[in-house]
This record gives C-alpha cells, structure tokens and sequence, in this order.
C-alpha cells in the first residue's frame, strides 16, 4: 500500500478537474488506490493518559484499536470495514466496547457519483468522517461533536455522493438511513444513545441526509442537515405511549454548518450545530428522559505550525487553541427540567508533534466549565453523593497512529 501521504478519502469525490478530495480518512483510501492489491489491511488508534486537577487522580486507556480491512470486487464495487475496540477490553463491568465503524459497499456508478450501502457514516460536521485521532488535533474529539453531532454516527442505510463540474470544487451527498430510539435518549448525552450503530435497528422509522461540501483554493466550506423519526415500535404500542409512529414521526432535525483553512503553517476551523425536538414533551411523557426542545453548540479553533516543513512528508509542531461551547437544554418543554450542568464551555489548549507521517504526539490542557447542577438529579444525597466542580481542569498526554 502507497504511503499514507496519498491520505485517505471520505467521499471518493472529485475537487476542481479531476483531482481527487484528501481527507485523511485511512478506511476509504486503502481500498482506492490504484495498485495491484485486490485486499488490503490498515488501520489507527490512540491512547492517553489524563489528570483531572479538581480530584487530584490520573487515568490511563487505550482509547481505541480499530483494524480496516477493504477488498475490490472489480473496477466499480468495493468493500470497506472498520472493526473498532475501545477501552482495550470488554469484560463484565468494564467500559469496553467491539463493534463495527463501517462495513459497507461502495458502488461506482461513473467518475462524477457514486453509492454506499451498508453501515455508513453520513456526511455531517467535521470529526464524523474524518475521525483519525491524527487529524484533529487534542487527545479528545471535538466535544460538541461528540455530544451533539454525535461522532462517530453511523447508521445502515444507502447514500449517494458526487461531484459537480459546472461548479468546480463543489460536491454533495444525500442518503437515506433508519431513525432513531428515543426511549434512550439522556439528559447528559442528547440524542447520542439514540443511535443504533447497525444493531438490531429498527426500520419501521427512517432518517434523510443531506450535505453541500464545497473547496475553495485553501477553504473547506459544508453545511450538512438531518431529519428523522424516533419510533420504530408498533402502531398500538405508539399509541399506547401517545407518541407518533411512522417513517418520520416524533422527529428529531438536525443542522450544522462549518467551514475550514489549511496551509502549511496555520489551520482554522469553526462549526455551528443545532437539534430541534419538538415532540420532546411526548417523548418525556412516554420515557421521564428528560429530553429537550433545543440543544445547541458550536467551537472555533487556531493552530500554527512551527515547523516550517512544506512537504508532506516533512515533521510538524502544531501549537493549538480552541473553544467550544454547548447547552444541551438549551430550551425544555414544559415538562422536562433544566440541567445547568450541561450548559458547558472548553478552553483547550495545547501541543500536537507529528514526527512522521501517520504519527501525532499530544498534549493539551482543558478547562471544563458548567452550570449548577441541579440537585433533582441527584439520586444519591450528601454524603453519599459524589463531588461535582463547575470548574476543573484535565491535564492530557497521549499519541495517535494510522497507516
């Protein structure tokens, strides 16, 4: 397999002419490469460890290992798979985890569109796609991202992606995936449990996407949107729970918007996201998970290399700032009950050294703010209950691969 310097596609989608997009996501470039190989192998990971200030304690994990394997069938059809493990070991009362990132077939239909079937990542906010712990920098995705977008989200489903020539640097996708389940949607984590991940999904509810990716000399410009239903039970049993069943029904939408530079010495990149629930008072009446109306977020990073190596190949000192803020009860219907402890902001600030390609070395220091929290949570009273600091800090070191 060449060099990760060809980097990897998301899209497989064209830019100006017919030069091919690099996003830097290894599971769809291994596969694309023109070679004699039919099957190959690749794959990334990263570990960390963190000291949380306010306690006084330090963690340390292997975050996650995931293994890529890809196969071409012919000319136009080809296999992509991610097989991912988390926290190192799944094992009763562990936080582990073994599944599959993707598993999908990518159909060429001609040099301009093509479609995904299968277990896919849609095209919504930046980390969801591009995902490699050696592409964003911080030992932590974007936590907006993590929580609202939520990355990383796959569904099963069909997508179709493509390219326009009459606007040069312009592409787009639309797909069609299964919904939802909001009976385990959370109050600290959204819509994130939500998702089925291609287990067991129900059909019966469905779910469109919709992005507009455009490349402008050094900009990555995209606005992405999500709209589906978060029923999938039977009619009666809808009924029952007086929630709205069918394709679209008690739906959730969602909309974000970003837009990115790269050059050799300095990167910016800013995203905005917003999710409307407006079924959230039937939802909380069905399931008491107190899920909102409105939750909102967004961030804005500025990194300098000071290494002023203009090769790709060449070692690279990233000096790093970032903000992110998000209220996931940004509004609440009448019967859910406003948590001030998700309405959080992150300073972030840092060190990423790549001395190869595929290699990242990291440090960063993140400052957590929050709201009160409110105490008609708290399941477990003083003195059981377990401290909370509005205000902490977490010091992280860590590294990241991939090839």
């Amino acid at each position: 397999m060449k060099k990760i310097g060809a980097l990897i596609l998301v899209g497989f989608i064209a830019i100006a002419g017919k030069a091919q997009i690099l996003t830097k996501e290894d599971s769809l470039a291994a596969g694309l490469q023109m070679s004699g190989k039919t099957t190959v192998l690749s794959g990334y990971g990263e570990c960390k460890v963190s000291y949380n200030n306010a306690s006084k304690t330090a963690t340390a994990n292997l975050t996650r290992f995931v293994t890529f394997f890809g196969h071409r069938f012919s000319k136009n059809i080809t296999l992509f798979s991610e097989t991912e493990i988390e926290n190192a070991k799944v094992a009763n009362g562990t936080s582990g985890e073994i599944s599959l990132e993707q598993m999908f077939l990518k159909f060429d239909l001609n040099k301009k569109q093509y479609i995904v079937a299968g277990l896919f990542i849609p095209r919504i906010g930046i980390i969801n796609e591009n995902h490699l712990p050696t592409t964003y920098n911080g030992n932590d995705r974007h936590y907006v991202e993590s929580q609202l977008i939520p990355s990383t989200w796959r569904e099963l489903g069909i997508g179709l992606y493509g390219r326009a020539d009459r606007l040069p640097g312009f592409n787009y996708y639309i797909g069609l995936t299964n919904g939802l389940s909001s009976q385990n949607f959370k109050r600290n984590s959204g819509i994130r449990e939500g998702r089925f991940e291609g287990s067991n999904a129900s059909a019966s509810n469905m779910a469109l996407s919709a992005a507009a990716l455009y490349y402008y000399r050094n900009f990555r410009f995209q606005a992405s949107a999500y709209y589906g239903g978060t029923v999938g039970v039977p009619a009666k049993q809808a009924d029952s729970l007086q929630l709205n069943s069918g394709a679209f029904g008690t739906p959730v939408a969602l909309g974000e918007i970003n837009m990115q530079y790269h050059s050799n010495r300095i990167t910016f990149k800013t995203l905005i996201t917003a999710s409307q629930i407006p079924d959230a008072d039937k939802i909380n009446r069905a399931y008491a998970n107190n899920t909102p109306n409105t939750m909102l977020g967004g961030l804005a990073e500025f990194a300098y290399n000071v290494l002023n190596g203009k090769d790709i190949t060449s070692k690279k000192c990233w000096l790093f700032a970032r903000y992110e803020w998000m209220d996931l009860n940004y509004t609440m219907p009448y019967n859910g009950i406003k948590d001030n402890q998700v309405n959080q902001q992150f300073f972030v600030a840092g060190i990423t050294y790549k001395p190869a390609v595929g290699v990242a070395l990291k440090f960063d220091v993140v400052n957590r703010i929050t709201g009160t929290p409110n105490q008609s949570f708290v399941i477990n009273p003083f003195p059981q209950q377990s401290s909370y600091f509005r205000n902490n800090v977490f010091v992280n070191a860590g590294f990241a691969y991939n090839f």
